[in-house]
C-alpha cells in the first residue's frame, strides 16, 4: 500500500469557505425569518455577533459565505447602514459577502432572502407529501449549503449558537435544530434556543403538517400524522440507545433527542442535526431491521456534534468513530449477531468500492480541497474509518478502547479539529499508553495510505456461512426455490445479492424474482441491491418498478448508485427518461449532482 504526499495544502485551512474565519470569529447568530410557499422563500434577517482571533483588532471586513441569497442591506445593531458586496458565484463555493466595518464593531445584521433555487432548501407541494393537503419545507445544510439559506462562515470550524424566531402561516408546525416543543402557537411565530456552540452545517429547519408522540422521557417523533404510528413503533428503542451510548461516551449533553421523519425526498439516510435528527422514512421497514441509522445519528451526538471536523477533508473524524460507534449500540441492544452482520455489510460495501475507485481517494483524509466537497461522503470516510477504529479496539482491548475513547471525546468537546491534531493527539497520549499495541508507523498507514493495510484481518460473522452455502447451491445451477433461507434477517439477504456473480442468466434472474419477489420488496435496502444485479445483467422486467423506486425516493445513498448502473450497463436513454420524470422530486442538492451525472438539459 503506497502514501500519499500532499505537500501543496494547508491542512488548518477550510478550502471550501470564503469567509475569513481564521480573523474574525462568528460566535452566535440571532435569526428571524418569515416562510412564503408561494414564493418559495425565506425572507428576514440575521445578526451575527463575532469577535476577533488572536488579538486582530484592525481587520476591516467581515466576509461570510452566501449562495444565490438577495442581499437587501447591512447595518450594525445600531441600525446604521454598512457598505457591503457580493461577488460572482463560484460553482461549488457561491458568493463572498464582504461587509466593510471598523474596530468598534461586533455585531452586523444582514436583511436578505432566499432563492427558490437554494441548494439547501427543498419546497415541496402538498401533492409531494404523505397527507397531500398542505406543503412542506426542509432544509440540509451539510455540507455547504447553509450559506444558502443564511448568510454565515459556512465552515465546521466556525461553530455558533442561536437563537431563532420563525413566521409560518397555514397551520403548519415549524421545527429546529434546537429545543422543540410539542405546544403549538397560536399566532404561527416559532421561536427556538440553541445555547451550545455547532458546527454550521447542522443548522436546520422543517417546516409542515407535523404530529408529535414521545418514545421516551427524552425522545420522541416529529412527522407527518398518517406516518407518526409506524414511525414511534419502528424507532421505539431509542431511549434504551442514549442509555447505551452514555455508558460508553458520558451523559448525553444536548438534553432532548427528537428525530424528525422526512418525506421521501431527503437525499439523506439521516442527519445528525442536534436535538432533532432528521430520517428518510426508507428506514421504516416493519421490523426494526433498519434502524441502525437511527443509531448511527445518535452516536453523532458525540462523534461529529461535540467532537467535530475542521474541514471536509477531515470528515472521516465524523463518519468512522460514529460509524464504530454505532455497531457497538446495535450490539448492546439487538445483539452481536445483527451487529456483526452489520460490520461484514460495511466491509462488502468498501470493498466494492475499493475496485471501482481511484486509488488516490482510498485514504482516509478525503482528498477534496479542490474539489465538491460532497465527494467526501464515501466508503473509506465512512467504512475504512470505521475498519480502523475496530482495529484500534482489537489492540487496545475492549475495556482500554472504551476509556480511550471517552477520553478523547472529553478532550475535544466542542472543539472542531483536523487529522494532524488527531494523529498529534495520538501520539502524545495513546501511543505512549499502549507500548506495543500501536506503532506511529501503522498509524500512518491506516490514515494516509491508499487502500488498506496487508495486515487487515477482515471481519466475519458465523452467521453468515448459511448465506455462502445457498450461494455456493445457487452457483451449481440449483433453483432458488432449493435455497434454504429459513431465518434470513435483512443482512444475510442483502449479503446474498451482494455477493451473486456479476454474471447470471435471464433465466436465473427469473428464477430469484418468482421465488423471493425482490422487484417488489418494501424494504428499500434490498430493493437498490436487488435493483444493482438485475441491471448489469440486463433483467428488464424490473425497469417498471425500478422507474417507479426513482421516481418516488430520493434517498442519494439508493438513486445515485442506480443511475450510474443504468449508465454503465447502456441504459442511459431509459436514465434519463426516469431522471426528467424524479428530477422535481429530488433534493436540490442532489439535483445539482445527478445533472451533472446524467448530462441532461434540465433548462429545456
Amino acid at each position: 500500500m503506497t502514501k500519499i504526499v500532499e505537500t501543496q495544502w494547508d491542512y488548518q485551512h477550510d478550502y471550501h469557505s470564503s469567509a475569513n474565519a481564521d480573523s474574525l470569529k462568528v460566535t452566535h447568530l440571532t435569526l428571524e425569518l418569515r416562510v412564503d410557499f408561494s414564493a418559495k422563500q425565506l425572507i428576514g434577517h440575521v445578526q451575527l455577533q463575532f469577535e476577533p482571533n488572536n488579538n486582530l483588532t484592525n481587520v476591516q471586513q467581515l466576509i461570510l459565505d452566501c449562495r444565490d441569497l438577495t442581499i437587501f442591506k447591512v447595518t450594525d445593531k445600531q441600525g446604521a447602514a454598512l457598505e457591503f458586496t457580493v461577488s460572482e458565484g463560484d460553482e461549488v463555493l457561491g458568493q463572498k459577502l464582504a461587509i466593510n466595518i471598523h474596530q468598534s464593531i461586533r455585531d452586523v445584521v444582514v436583511y436578505y432572502a432566499t432563492s427558490p433555487q437554494a441548494q439547501g432548501l427543498q419546497w415541496l407541494a402538498p401533492e409531494q407529501t404523505l397527507g397531500k393537503l398542505k406543503p412542506y419545507l426542509f432544509s440540509q445544510s451539510q455540507p455547504i449549503n447553509a450559506r444558502s439559506w443564511i448568510p454565515l462562515q459556512d465552515t465546521p470550524k466556525a461553530r455558533v449558537t442561536f437563537d431563532a424566531v420563525i413566521h409560518v402561516n397555514n397551520g403548519l408546525r415549524a421545527v429546529m435544530s434546537a429545543l422543540n416543543t410539542p405546544q403549538m402557537p397560536e399566532n404561527g411565530v416559532f421561536q427556538f434556543t440553541m445555547d451550545k456552540p455547532i458546527p454550521t452545517h447542522l443548522l436546520a429547519l422543517a417546516v409542515g403538517d407535523l404530529a408529535f408522540e414521545a418514545t421516551g422521557p427524552r425522545s420522541g417523533i416529529y412527522t407527518e400524522p398518517g406516518m407518526l404510528a409506524s414511525a414511534v413503533k419502528e424507532f421505539e428503542d431509542t431511549e434504551a440507545m442514549i442509555c447505551v451510548a452514555e455508558s460508553l461516551l458520558g451523559p448525553y449533553a444536548w438534553g432532548r433527542y427528537d428525530m424528525i421523519v422526512l418525506p421521501p425526498s431527503f437525499p439523506f439516510g439521516g442527519m445528525e442535526n442536534p436535538m432533532l435528527a432528521f430520517m428518510t422514512p426508507t428506514l421504516i421497514a416493519g421490523d426494526k431491521s433498519l434502524v441502525s441509522t437511527v443509531a448511527h445519528e445518535l452516536a453523532h451526538s458525540w462523534t461529529g456534534n461535540l467532537v467535530s471536523n475542521a474541514t471536509w477533508r477531515d470528515l472521516w473524524l465524523n463518519e468512522g468513530f460514529t460509524t464504530y460507534f454505532t455497531n457497538r449500540i446495535v450490539e448492546a441492544v439487538y445483539g452481536k449477531e445483527q451487529a456483526d452482520l452489520e460490520w461484514v455489510n460495511e466491509f462488502t460495501r468498501l470493498e466494492s468500492e475499493m475496485h471501482s475507485s481511484d486509488l488516490a481517494d482510498q485514504t482516509l483524509p478525503a482528498n477534496v480541497q479542490s474539489r465538491d466537497p460532497n465527494l467526501a461522503f464515501n466508503r473509506f470516510t465512512y467504512d475504512k474509518a470505521s475498519m480502523f477504529v475496530h482495529e484500534l479496539e482489537l489492540r487496545f482491548g475492549r475495556a482500554a478502547f472504551d476509556e480511550f475513547l471517552f477520553d478523547y471525546v472529553s478532550h475535544f468537546a466542542f472543539k472542531a479539529i483536523t487529522t494532524e491534531t488527531f494523529i498529534g493527539y495520538m501520539q502524545q497520549h495513546v501511543i505512549p499508553k499502549f507500548t506495543g499495541k500501536l506503532s506511529l508507523a501503522e498509524l500512518n498507514e491506516w490514515v494516509y495510505g491508499q487502500g488498506l493495510p496487508n495486515w487487515f484481518m477482515p471481519p466475519i460473522s458465523n452467521s453468515l456461512d448459511k448465506v455462502d452455502f445457498a450461494l455456493a447451491h445457487f452457483a451449481q445451477t440449483k433453483p432458488a426455490s432449493a435455497l434454504d433461507v429459513t431465518g434470513w434477517r435483512v443482512h444475510h439477504w442483502q449479503y446474498f445479492l451482494n455477493q451473486l456473480p456479476q454474471v447470471i442468466t435471464q433465466e436465473q434472474l427469473l428464477d430469484l424474482d418468482t421465488t423471493f419477489n425482490f422487484t417488489l420488496s418494501q424494504n428499500a435496502e434490498i430493493a437498490c441491491d436487488w435493483f444493482r444485479v438485475a441491471i448489469r445483467n440486463h433483467f428488464d422486467p424490473v425497469l417498471e418498478a425500478l422507474s417507479s423506486f426513482l421516481i418516488t425516493v430520493g434517498r442519494a445513498k439508493f438513486v445515485k448508485p442506480l443511475y450510474i448502473e443504468l449508465q454503465v450497463a447502456g441504459y442511459q436513454q431509459e436514465a434519463q427518461q426516469i431522471y426528467q420524470q424524479a428530477r422535481a422530486g429530488y433534493h436540490p442538492s442532489l439535483q445539482v449532482q445527478l445533472d451533472k451525472l446524467i448530462a441532461i438539459n434540465t433548462t429545456a
